[in-house]
């Protein structure tokens, strides 16, 4: 028999933390639908904009821009199709490539 999920507190909503990790993050105000793109180039330039524009970081903009980056593939987990995997394990390279870390 599988536990039955716990419910949320009185008052709170049931929301998982990582979801609202990537919407409202206090490191990076990410642009909207970066991580839906289907060019590998086009999710690192948005990260690395991103990353340079945002004032709240503590972390350099490489350091931040891909810590979101594997923040958000490390939480889809299982449920991420191989084939968004591959593009976003790609933009990891061209993030890399745009800071000269290659």
């Amino acid at each position: 028999m599988a536990a039955k999920p716990k419910k949320p507190a009185k008052g709170k909503k049931a929301k998982y933390w990582s979801g609202e990790v990537t919407l409202k993050s206090a490191a990076l105000d990410l642009e909207g639908g970066v991580f839906a793109l289907d060019d590998p180039k086009d999710i690192a330039e948005s990260l690395r904009r991103s990353a340079e524009e945002s004032k709240r970081r503590k972390a350099g903009p490489f350091q931040s821009a891909m810590s979101m980056l594997n923040f958000y593939i490390n939480r889809a987990g299982k449920n991420l199709p191989a084939r968004r995997k591959k593009i976003l394990e790609q933009a990891k390279v061209e993030l890399r490539r745009l800071y000269g870390r290659e």
